[in-house]
């Protein structure tokens, strides 16, 4: 009896648990595991491989999608108006080139004269160095008359500005190449309906609804952030323009551009970089000209801060400034000058797809408990 209950037990081992038992052999699932894992691996590395030789190609499209985004609610207005889709585009576009390209342009002049400026007041900067190591008991053996003496001053700036013009020929030359990304910008606007059917229609109905409703918050961010930042600019444009007038600086248009688009499109501290340029060219006039234009600087930051801002940007992007730096940190790190550009609006329209899953309550605050108002409190 003991010998059957026991062998019974041996043969119910073998049946339920023979799969582990070296005798049986590996598992068939262990092939199918090992050949899924180097499949993947491989593909894993064939993407990777792919993604490093097209990286190129694909920041171009990234960039061409987020400005497609960015112009569509103007193109929807011209289409409001009774013009066709491709009109619309066409005047979106025109504009944003035009913007771009002029913003370039208007550098030059101000590049090669600050730059002839400061080879022409070279000696007299390099002779004040040296007057101020002589008072402090420094004696250096370098006289600016003797060094500049047989300088050609003239052709050294010209030299200066030419390779300013050669920098600037290049940046053009830059945009040009970048006419692939023009192209890609203007079809995907052109014919984004077009391309929402047939990227709609290879989904179920259900995922279609998700679709349009993050497609219509990526619009509705980032058309709000570009046009809402364009109208600051606009605005900070115009009273530099005004202030460094005021203040006699030269090619007061060109500064007051700089100072505009990098106050506006680079977050939290856009104002203090972009007003680096005009204290320089302040300090090379006159320092009190350098004075007047940083107190201008720190008087104009906070009243757009307090006052411009909150009111034109309330309804299209509200991001902590903790989060707006970090996310250009991020965007920057990832694709450079474009992706800090374009790394607010994707943040803000992350933001606000996940506020629409997140359901909010008001927050329960915790207060001290007195003992005595507790039944089992203890005397």
């Amino acid at each position: 009896m003991h010998s059957r209950t026991g062998g019974n037990l041996a043969a119910m081992e073998d049946r339920d648990f023979g799969l582990f038992k070296p005798r049986d052999g590996m598992p068939p699932w262990i092939p199918r595991l090992l050949f899924m894992i180097i499949w993947l691996v491989m593909g894993t590395a064939a993407v990777i491989w792919a993604a490093s030789r097209l990286s190129d190609l694909l920041v171009s499209l990234f960039i061409a999608f987020f400005l497609s985004i960015a112009l569509e609610p103007g193109v929807q207005y011209f289409e409001s108006k009774g013009l066709k889709r491709g009109a619309g585009t066409g005047i979106m576009f025109f504009g944003l080139v035009v913007f771009g390209v002029g913003s370039v342009v208007a550098m030059v002049p101000l590049v090669a004269g600050q730059l002839e400026t400061l080879v022409e007041r070279a000696p007299g900067y390099a002779q004040q160095i040296v007057d101020l190591l002589a008072d402090q008991g420094i004696e250096v053996a370098f006289d600016p008359d003797t060094f500049f003496k047989d300088a050609d001053l003239g052709s050294i700036a010209g030299g200066v500005a030419g390779g300013a013009f050669g920098i600037t020929s290049g940046a053009l030359a830059l945009v040009l190449r970048l006419l692939t990304i023009g192209l890609f910008t203007f079809y995907m606007t052109a014919e984004a309906p077009r391309l929402r059917r047939v990227i709609l229609s290879a989904q179920p109905p259900g995922r279609q609804a998700e679709i349009l409703r993050a497609y219509d918050i990526a619009i509705g961010k980032t058309g709000g952030y570009f046009y809402s930042r364009l109208l600051l600019a606009v605005i900070a444009g115009i009273v530099a323009w005004v202030v460094f007038q005021l203040i006699g600086l030269p090619f007061p248009a060109a500064l007051a551009l700089w100072l505009a688009v990098l106050s506006q499109f680079v977050p939290v501290v856009g104002t203090y970089i972009g007003g680096v340029l005009p204290i320089m060219v302040g300090l090379l006039e006159a320092p009190i000209k350098a004075l007047w234009v940083l107190v201008f600087v720190l008087v104009y930051q906070q009243i757009e801060n307090f006052i411009i801002s909150p009111r034109i940007t309330a309804r299209t992007m509200a991001l902590h400034p903790a989060v707006a730096f970090g996310a250009a940190l991020a965007g920057g790190s990832l694709m450079g000058a474009p992706g800090a550009l374009m790394a607010l609006p994707v943040a803000a329209s992350i933001q606000a797809f996940a506020s629409s899953y997140i359901d909010r309550h008001e927050v329960v605050s915790r207060r001290p408990i007195d003992p005595t108002t507790q039944p089992d409190a203890i005397p």
